[in-house]
């Protein structure tokens, strides 16, 4: 198992948010979800991967050094935001990205556009949030790309649509062992398809880097009455949400002592997200 993307003291500071500095690796041929709530880095971290913004720390592609923005070639992405000009129309798009990719491939571009119900004609300003996206991961897929780095796509997407972007991400995986893909989403059924590793941010700092199934194995939910929250050893507690009647905590597995008037069960992603550092 190598590295297609290694990051080692990666850091961002700005005026009211830090990132990092974080170590952390995205593993060749293999799918790794980026999770973590909104505004905790995740983002930033995807745009310094892409070269969008200045950084402190290294990035290494297949063990060298990025030098150039060259290795972009290699990369199909999907941002928050789209970098199309709102005034063009999708034959527009292929044209410049005909002129920025070297194997961009037109056949390919306009195949997606027709299986997406993306008419031609459409300038980007007339495309809803979803169809952005939609156009968005056309152009990700349609010049040869060997990684995908994917933030959030699959929001504001209905359901339908969101089950078949899972299945495009498993296509690309499957059409070369070699294919990686990067998807940060706080959607956490589409991870629970598709993801092998998982990198946790919170506050700016990767918590948890490791397989999927590790992750699950880390943490219990523990619950319980409001009076029997002492019951709960403070130092394995990660986060608590309390109601007058009734608590939820997230705690380390490792270490728990069970106790007949609590309820331990197996913490789900989301559970995690949203108990981690709640106090």
């Amino acid at each position: 198992m190598t590295d297609k993307i290694l990051a080692k003291a990666l850091e961002k500071n700005y005026d009211k948010f830090s990132l990092g500095p974080n170590d952390f690796s995205i593993k060749k041929g293999f799918v790794t979800g980026f999770i973590g709530k909104n505004g905790m880095g995740k983002t930033t971290t995807i745009k310094a991967l892409l070269s969008l913004i200045n950084y402190d720390g290294e990035i290494l592609l297949d063990g060298e050094r990025l030098t150039d923005l060259n290795y972009l070639q290699d990369i199909g992405f999907v941002m928050d935001e789209s970098f199309l000009a709102k005034d063009w129309n999708m034959n527009l798009v292929d044209k410049a990205m005909d002129l920025g990719y070297k194997n961009w491939d037109s056949s390919t571009f306009y195949k997606y556009l027709d299986r997406f119900d993306i008419a031609k004609e459409k300038k980007v300003s007339e495309l809803s949030r979803g169809m952005k996206i939609k156009l968005m991961l056309s152009i990700a897929l349609s010049h040869k790309a060997k990684i995908l780095i994917l933030d959030e796509p699959t929001s504001g997407l209905d359901p339908s649509m969101r089950d078949e972007l899972v299945d495009l991400i498993l296509d690309f995986m499957e059409e070369d062992e070699d294919h990686t893909v990067l998807f940060s989403t706080h959607i956490t059924q589409d991870l629970d398809r598709i993801a092998d590793f998982l990198i946790f941010i919170d506050e700016g700092n990767i918590v948890y880097e490791g397989s999927k199934d590790d992750f699950y194995d880390k943490f219990l939910i523990v619950k319980g009455g409001v009076d029997d929250y002492e019951k709960l050893s403070p130092c394995n507690i990660l986060g608590v949400k309390k109601t007058n009647v009734n608590f939820e905590a997230l705690v380390l597995k490792e270490g728990y002592i069970e106790n007949p008037d609590l309820l331990a069960e197996r913490a789900k992603i989301e559970q995690i997200m949203i108990l981690y550092g709640r106090k």
